[in-house]
């Protein structure tokens, strides 16, 4: 079996028997289409030809095209995982991967809005007089499509911070993950795990207009599969969707570029902030690992000093 029939054979493993998101599939299939083309065009085509140093070579190679650390960390995941997957399917014997390190990723502390950001972006651009008013169409009718992506809008930010959830979560929600009655959320996350996250203030209140009221608007004539959060043509909203909302609306509020996971970041820093145990923070965020978590302890010792110093009668004085 040659890489290229290999490699078609690892992501159809990865989609259906180890259960990984499209977007995972997608990134891996990339990076190793690259990889196989480079091997290729050094006249290897066989996994059993592959050795160590075709690897390092590829690597520093897509180092030198100016690719970020954690764009080649990725291509090292991918690249060991299809030797591995090759060697205990028997396609060949030999794992010249086996022994990669990853290159270390630079340390970098998320954005992280502060409350007074996050009160003017979920309250000033929803404020009840700037809702839009239903247009009439030539046939009479109200056309209150516009109201709902308002209402549609308002409930995706509040459920993004108040939830904590990945982009991805977000549009995969489906009514039946949605339980108000014990303030909820079944949330598949990475790896096709499932957890569970509070529903709570806000975010349930805003969830639960644009459902019982708006949604049914957007659904008219569509075919959403039980979608929660519907473009207007009735279909599952996009996560490239989600993007441009989010970035239209912290835009009206002064915040320039703001990404969907800022706001997963700031629910992790408000609840640290506000004395929950780390543990718990990594369980709403569905982190497989705790060291995830705690790049947010860095983010939250700011805020600790801040706070020492303000509340320390001898912590400002000098020697």
């Amino acid at each position: 079996m040659e890489l290229g029939q290999a490699r078609e054979e690892f992501l159809g493993y990865l989609a259906v028997e180890r259960g990984s998101s499209q977007n995972t599939v997608e990134s891996y299939g990339r990076d190793l289409a690259r990889y196989v083309d480079f091997l290729a065009a050094r006249g290897v085509a066989e996994p059993a030809d592959v050795t160590r140093h075709d690897i390092e070579a590829h690597l520093a190679e897509l180092a030198a095209q100016g690719l970020s650390a954690a764009s080649v960390q990725r291509a090292v995941s991918a690249i060991k995982g299809f030797h591995k997957f090759m060697v205990v399917e028997r396609i060949c014997e030999s794992h010249p991967a086996s022994q990669l390190v990853m290159p270390k990723r630079p340390e970098r502390l998320p954005d992280v809005l502060g409350h007074d950001e996050v009160f003017r972006l979920l309250d000033e651009p929803f404020a009840p007089e700037l809702e839009p008013e239903a247009r009439t169409l030539k046939s009479g009718a109200a056309d209150r499509r516009a109201q709902s992506a308002f209402h549609r809008d308002k409930a995706i930010l509040e459920v993004l911070y108040g939830c904590g959830l990945r982009v991805s979560e977000l549009v995969g929600l489906d009514l039946r993950d949605v339980l108000f009655d014990d303030e909820v959320l079944r949330v598949m996350g990475k790896g096709r795990k499932e957890r569970v996250v509070p529903l709570l203030g806000t975010a349930r209140e805003a969830l639960a207009t644009y459902v019982d009221a708006w949604r049914p608007v957007l659904a008219r004539g569509g075919r959403d599969g039980g979608a929660v959060f519907l473009n207007r043509r009735g279909g599952r909203l996009s996560r490239q969707a989600v993007f441009g909302i989010v970035e239209t609306y912290g835009a009206v509020v002064g915040i320039k570029g703001l990404h969907p996971h800022t706001l997963r970041h700031t629910y992790a820093t408000h609840l640290l902030e506000g004395g929950m145990d780390l543990r718990v923070v990594q369980e709403l965020l569905g982190h497989a690992s705790i060291s995830t978590t705690q790049l947010y302890t860095h983010v939250d010792r700011t805020h600790v000093r801040m706070v020492y110093l303000e509340a320390h009668p001898r912590a400002r004085r000098r020697a």
